[in-house]
């Protein structure tokens, strides 16, 4: 079973170095310490384990050193930066393992982006040696590259000429959409296997700068000296210790503090529970910064999206997930009023948005999610926001109206979704006055007001719902796994096309499709034949 929790002490593959304003993530990756005994990662290359180190240095960053202004993405190997996802891991996996793997580098990318964006947190690729395919798009990920200018290191995409694939981690979309590279250029680049260096990588906006190896270390301290100097993070005190989770772990199911994932295998489906938070709450920063990574949001928020990535690669037949929610809905409305009362400070900021990078992983989810909101459940306000990304919700219709939904500020902005739209204005993207009615509603909606307002997709009542749902379930898994992945992902996005909605829609859908084809992965396919003698066979037929 893979993981996906870990800490500087235990990591093999990165290393981990704060001195004031800057930090210095260095990647140095042990060969022998792959997630698999199949492949070696040679040449600073990386498998999913060196990408959960990078995911989990990247969060501490934010939490646990808000004094870190600039960030140094480096190597510890000599004239290599880093030669990309290992080839022969890549070779060897499922292509359920493929997908999901690409998926998780290009949240990890999205998270360095989104700290930039908005913890003030810069970050430098110092490129010492050679960088290519996945080791490029890390880079392109960082504010800005620094490459060394030695006569021999180059930036590269050789994923088409060499693997008949594509870059899996957002590189074509950065190179145009990000950098701003013209589309010939970057054409031409993203088939020249050799890359490109010195003053042309930087002519042609693939590298902010290059610098000499005599110089290149001074270089690369003073530019991090000055995005420090610029950035608006605020200076504070010490930041909070993020703490293992813990799951309770038996084969059916995963047992956090705040959120149980149950797996039936039989049906291939899975019961999803948040519980919310019971007894005083913190209501000011101090008392937050007092309780830490034990503050309700942070802590179940940081259990769900532990489960869904433990779902995603430990559990690829579940194919249907039921999103329950139980406990106090007054609670989790006030903990919402808290948050928005306080976003400006640093810890609560970066808790609102732990909260948005965890909904954009159930939005981003290759499954089918169905919200059950039964008598008891406290969907309500940011937890309300687990209905909305569900492709269905069903609301029990009790006589005694006793079963409701609520609404809050954090459903009008704060947790946006990867086409910078809220659930609200997706679900309702031709009537903003609709929107803007729901988040004016006094009070809680009752299963007849919230079908009617349309926040849920159904409201049976007593006589119907056992075998309404029941029946919702059954049939959604007799469905096409894939038909189903395909329908999700061109239903979620409504409204405006971003750059992370291309990575994920445009790129993983294109990248799925060429990761079982025979020119990629038959037997004569270029990922196959890599590395081996002879030539890749292609059908040269176009589609």
């Amino acid at each position: 079973m893979i993981t996906f929790e870990t800490d500087p002490d235990r990591y093999k593959h990165w290393k981990l170095a704060v001195d004031g304003p800057i930090a210095t993530l260095s990647m140095d990756v042990r060969e022998d310490a792959g997630l698999s005994q199949d492949y070696r990662l040679k040449l600073n290359s990386y498998d999913l384990g060196v990408d959960i180190e990078l995911a989990d240095a990247v969060e501490r960053l934010r939490f646990e050193h808000p004094d870190v202004r600039a960030v140094i993405v480096t190597s510890l190997k000599e004239r290599i930066f880093c030669a990309g996802a290992n080839i022969m891991m890549l070779r060897g996996s499922s292509h359920g393992a493929k997908v999901n793997f690409c998926k998780f580098t290009n949240e990890t990318r999205l998270a360095i982006e989104d700290a930039s964006a908005h913890s003030g947190l810069k970050f430098l690729a110092a490129l010492n040696g050679i960088c290519a395919g996945g080791g490029y798009e890390l880079a392109l990920a960082c504010d800005e590259i620094l490459l060394v200018d030695d006569g021999n290191s180059a930036v590269s995409l050789p994923e088409a000429p060499l693997l008949g694939v594509l870059p899996g981690t957002g590189g074509l979309t950065r190179l145009v959409d990000k950098r701003r590279v013209r589309r010939d250029r970057a054409d031409f680049f993203s088939t020249l296997a050799e890359g490109v260096k010195g003053k042309r990588a930087v002519e042609w906006r693939l590298v902010d700068a290059v610098s000499p190896t005599s110089q290149f270390k001074e270089a690369v301290q003073k530019r991090a000296r000055e995005l420090a100097a610029a950035s608006d993070r605020p200076a504070v005190g010490r930041g909070i210790t993020l703490s293992p989770l813990n799951p309770t772990v038996t084969d059916s199911a995963l047992t956090y503090s705040a959120v149980t994932l149950a797996i039936n295998r039989g049906r291939r489906t899975a019961d999803l529970t948040v519980q919310a938070p019971g007894g005083p709450q913190p209501s000011t920063p101090g008392e937050i910064l007092a309780v830490g990574d034990q503050f309700w949001p942070l802590r179940a928020f940081r259990e769900l999206d532990d489960a869904l990535l433990r779902l995603r690669v430990n559990e690829p037949e579940i194919g249907t997930v039921v999103i329950r929610t139980e406990g106090d809905r007054e609670a989790v409305l006030a903990i919402d009023r808290t948050l928005v009362a306080h976003q400006s400070h640093w810890l609560v900021g970066e808790i609102i948005h732990r909260m948005k990078r965890t909904l954009k992983r159930v939005d981003l989810t290759a499954r089918s999610f169905f919200a059950f909101i039964e008598p008891g459940s406290a969907f309500a306000g940011s937890l309300l926001e687990l209905a909305l990304a569900a492709d269905r919700s069903y609301m029990f219709h009790d006589d005694n109206e006793e079963n409701a939904i609520a609404v809050s500020p954090m459903n009008g902005g704060p947790l946006p979704m990867s086409n910078g739209l809220t659930r609200l204005q997706t679900r309702f993207l031709s009537d903003a006055g609709t929107v803007a009615e729901l988040l004016a509603h006094d009070g809680p909606f009752n299963a007849a007001d919230a079908e009617e307002a349309g926040l849920v997709t159904f409201a049976p009542d007593e006589i119907d719902w056992d075998d309404e749902v029941r029946l919702a379930v059954e049939a959604r898994a007799a469905f096409s796994p894939d038909a189903m992945t395909g329908l999700e992902a061109n239903l979620r996005f409504a409204g405006p096309e971003t750059m992370e909605t291309k990575i994920f829609g445009r790129l993983t859908a294109w990248q799925n499709w060429i990761f079982q084809r025979p020119n990629a992965v038959g037997e004569k396919g270029a990922l196959k034949v890599y590395g081996q003698q002879g030539r890749p066979e292609f059908d040269w037929k176009r589609t």
